[in-house]
């Protein structure tokens, strides 16, 4: 993992297991990481091979540029790269480990970023592991987004995480691969050129206000907001 939040995500899943496989949605505090809140993520996998958004923050609802949940997770993968994500859950949910992701993330006209996704196995009301809380992020300069949402992703890399590993250095990424190379299998992008389909809604405009309320909402409405200074 290159990014702090990454490993302070995994850190926090740490210590809400208190020895346990994995810990309980219903433990999350979204206060806990609500700096970190409006890239995190809740999945439901119980197909590991059709992930869930259950919720997504606004940002990453932003980056992507339309409301993530409800909507499949590996929609924004092109198709290799779909199915080996899809695995890699599988084999998280199995080893009670989390997984980390890196990806190329490009945009409809090929601004290109490195990405990195953590996710971390949770069960929801002592079931079974069957969800993950996870993280996504930019790695490298934004701007070669243009302000443009991320149309897809290309895996590049994975691992499972240990808890203990140390943060890598966050040097400039390497090089992009060309466009043609990483345009060329994804099922948007016929003759190497990527489609947005115009079905999908346009990018939400949320209230900051609302994001703690929603969290909490969906963590079992058992938690209480405290605005700072309360």
């Amino acid at each position: 993992m290159k990014h702090k939040n990454s490993h302070l995500l995994v850190g926090y899943w740490s210590r809400l297991r208190q020895g346990r496989d994995v810990p309980d949605q219903t433990e999350i505090d979204p206060r806990a990481i609500k700096r970190m809140l409006s890239h995190v993520f809740i999945l439901d996998a119980i197909n590991p091979g059709r992930p869930i958004y259950r919720l997504a923050g606004t940002g990453l609802c932003e980056r992507f540029g339309f409301e993530l949940k409800g909507t499949g997770f590996l929609g924004n993968w092109e198709g290799g790269s779909g199915m080996a994500v899809g695995s890699l859950l599988k084999q998280a949910l199995k080893l009670r480990q989390p997984v980390c992701l890196s990806a190329i993330g490009a945009t409809a006209d090929c601004g290109m970023v490195e990405m990195e996704t953590v996710l971390a196995p949770i069960s929801f009301n002592g079931g079974e592991p069957a969800r993950f809380v996870g993280m996504t992020q930019v790695l490298s300069d934004i701007t070669q987004l243009g302000g443009r949402p991320v149309a897809f992703q290309r895996l590049v890399a994975s691992q499972l995480v240990r808890e203990d590993e140390p943060l890598l250095a966050t040097n400039p990424p390497p090089p992009p691969p060309p466009s043609n190379q990483i345009l060329r299998n994804h099922a948007k992008a016929p003759h190497l050129r990527l489609v947005v389909s115009r079905d999908r809604p346009n990018p939400p405009h949320f209230e900051a206000d609302n994001i703690l309320q929603r969290v909490a909402a969906m963590l079992g409405g058992n938690i209480a907001i405290v605005e700072p200074g309360s």
